[in-house]
């Protein structure tokens, strides 16, 4: 399974003003891990950068003047992004940014809708936190993603504290599939065809834990303790069992 993760940074908030992409930020997932391979490029626009966009991410037209233009990077960009699932938050900003560049660089190309699939991670966090905020900021609180090295948005920067973000919100059970309105009586809960494993399947390889592996599973508890008000339950159980043990 591959997904990017991708960000943009641009000019200003509306592509149908004459706004422009001026940064795109990919990360590559490869069965839910990051992999090096990333697609990170500073555009430049052809057109002044908005005082107010320059606050959020610090990009200037001086910075830019000697960058390519769009229609220089678009056919390494869709070689990257071909086949993948794009990871998003707030997509259809992001979207129609990248469509109209699209169209500029060859009028009547196919969007982004039609050569990927797109998951958009805000409309994610809205479902499982209704009424909360759901900014990539407070959703990196939530989860005890570390984004303090974060002073200005970057569009790689963000896509990769979105990765974090992204597979800890997915990482659990994030939806029962209960039974619709109009789900037939008693099929409520048939989600999925669960099939039996035949007896000639050889049994399932145990991998264990390495001692790296360990390092970061206790660094990764070490960081929830630190930011729960009421502790980390996964220190408590190992502690009772220690003591368990010990008995």
């Amino acid at each position: 399974m591959r997904q990017i993760v991708l960000d943009t940074e641009t000019t200003g908030l509306d592509p149908q003003q004459g706004h422009r992409i001026i940064e795109i930020g990919c990360v590559e997932l490869i069965d839910r891990r990051r992999s090096r391979n990333v697609f990170h490029q500073y555009l430049q626009p052809g057109r002044e950068i908005d005082a107010g966009a320059v606050e959020v991410h610090g990009l200037t037209n001086e910075f830019l003047a000697d960058k390519p233009r769009f229609a220089e990077v678009a056919e390494d960009f869709l070689r990257y992004i071909q086949g993948a699932e794009l990871i998003i938050h707030n997509a259809p900003f992001d979207v129609a940014f990248l469509d109209h560049e699209l169209g500029l660089w060859r009028p009547g190309t196919p969007g982004i809708l039609d050569r990927c699939e797109v998951t958009d991670t805000l409309q994610m966090a809205r479902k499982l936190h209704p009424g909360q905020r759901n900014g990539l900021d407070a959703l990196c609180k939530r989860y005890s993603v570390d984004n303090s090295h974060r002073e200005l948005h970057g569009a790689l920067l963000d896509a990769e504290i979105l990765a974090d973000v992204y597979l800890t919100m997915t990482g659990g059970q994030v939806a029962l599939h209960l039974a619709s309105d109009s789900a037939p009586a008693g099929q409520g809960h048939r989600v999925l065809n669960r099939g039996r494993i035949g007896p000639e399947r050889p049994p399932l390889k145990v991998v264990h834990a390495d001692e790296t592996a360990r390092a970061a599973h206790a660094e990764r508890l070490a960081a929830i303790q630190a930011a729960s008000p009421s502790g980390c339950l996964w220190l408590e159980g190992e502690a009772s069992s220690e003591v368990a043990d010990s008995i």
